[in-house]
């Protein structure tokens, strides 16, 4: 058979693989903003190698691709414009590409850092948000990429102090959009808007933001959404944004970045400088409050996000340059850690039987749950450039965003 004959086969293969896997991934960590991937959507088993199906130029960022309707929506960066795409996921195709005036400038402590998006966009429908570094909110068509309103909170945006850009990716609460913009200068906004005007429902002002996004939780009955601000965790009605309850955490750099985690009965927070921490929410004589019941100064979450599973959580602590590790939900208590020089970051998916670490290095680790000690099933080289976003699995397919593009890669 031959060369052409074979390529032909494989992209049939991989289209309908796609066709037949696509998933719902429309917002940051997944559909339940928790890293949590179900089987449907995760390989029956772990190929031995992974090959590219296709990549396409996107721009720089760190903002996480999301897939909807047989297509994967990105925002990057070609400065001084953001650029959003829709992609064909069958074959790579940029079916449409947007771009905007956004321009920006670095906070002089992110040197090495791009100058982002940062935050992961969101599908509602027929509907793509995008939410810039510069605070620039967007409602796009995901059909044909037409631009439906715009919302500018650039000018809430400072990083001649701490902040280092709109990093919050939105929400969709009770049908209403929520965004998290502001800046250490000028203080925080948490908002609630009309997904089909962008007209605003509800506000809340406070603290700057950290960069960790917010997450919506039910607490006996009651929706609440939870986010880190520069200095404090928040929990806001679900329904009239008033603000439930708060508590202090601090960081001298105002680095709250790892998001919140729910594991139903306790709220999980960490940072590099408080370690990580496990509260409960309750509601005595009708006022709610969040008491501390651990901490662990020895496990301090940095730029990951974590996982909850099999009574564990699962995350990537900064300490010793990159440790990987899984600690009793409950108690705090360490079950393993690495040994250490992971890397920076790891973007985390929690599947069936395995999570998966994929490194700021490209290293995509498939790691066996609920074991007494880090147990490797799968190990694999994905790009040739970092790759801090989260990963989308599509069954068999894998979709990474590098540090300047999108690929789709498939089993072997």
């Amino acid at each position: 058979m031959n060369k052409a004959r074979i390529l032909s086969l494989f992209f049939v293969f991989v289209t309908a693989a796609v066709g037949a896997s696509a998933q719902e991934w429309t917002q940051w960590r997944g559909p339940g903003r928790d890293g949590t991937v179900s089987a449907k959507d995760t390989p029956k088993a772990w190929p031995e190698a992974l090959q590219r199906a296709w990549r396409v130029e996107i721009g720089e960022g760190y903002s996480s691709p999301v897939v909807s309707g047989g297509r994967a929506f990105v925002h990057g960066r070609r400065d001084p414009e953001e650029i959003v795409a829709g992609i064909n996921l069958a074959d790579g195709k940029v079916v449409w590409e947007q771009k905007y005036q956004a321009e920006f400038k670095k906070n002089q402590y992110a040197v090495s850092m791009a100058k982002g998006p940062n935050a992961t966009p969101l599908v509602v429908g027929n509907r793509l948000f995008t939410l810039g570094v510069t605070g620039i909110l967007n409602a796009w068509d995901t059909a044909t990429g037409k631009q439906l309103w715009t919302r500018d909170f650039s000018q809430s945006i400072d990083t001649s102090k701490l902040f280092c850009g709109t990093s919050a990716s939105p929400l969709l609460v009770n049908g209403r959009l929520v965004v998290q913009v502001g800046s250490d200068i000028h203080g925080g906004q948490i908002l609630a808007l009309d997904p089909a005007t962008g007209k605003t429902e509800w506000e809340w002002k406070g603290l700057g933001p950290g960069y960790a996004s917010p997450v919506l939780i039910e607490v006996d009955g009651n929706q609440q959404i939870v986010t880190m601000t520069e200095g404090s965790i928040v929990g806001l009605d679900g329904k009239t944004g008033k603000e439930l309850w708060s508590a202090l955490f601090p960081d001298e750099w105002h680095e709250n970045i790892a998001s919140p985690l729910w594991t139903g009965t306790s709220l999980i927070v960490s940072g590099p400088r408080q370690g990580t921490h496990a509260y409960t929410v309750t509601k005595n004589a009708g006022k709610w409050q969040a008491t501390e019941i651990w901490k662990n100064p020895d496990i301090a979450m940095y730029l990951s996000s974590p996982v909850f599973g099999d009574g564990l959580v699962y995350g990537l602590s900064e300490k010793r340059k990159g440790q990987f590790f899984a600690l009793d939900a409950k108690t705090g208590a360490v079950r393993w850690t690495t040994e250490g020089r992971e890397g920076e970051h790891a973007s985390l998916l929690l599947t069936p039987q395995h999570v998966v670490f994929l490194t700021n290095g490209a290293d995509l680790i498939v790691v066996k749950r609920g074991t007494s000690s880090f147990t490797v099933e799968r190990r694999y080289e994905v790009a040739e450039a970092a790759t801090f976003a989260t990963p989308v699995l599509l069954g068999s397919n894998i979709l990474v965003r590098d540090a300047t593009g999108l690929m789709l890669l498939t089993g072997k």
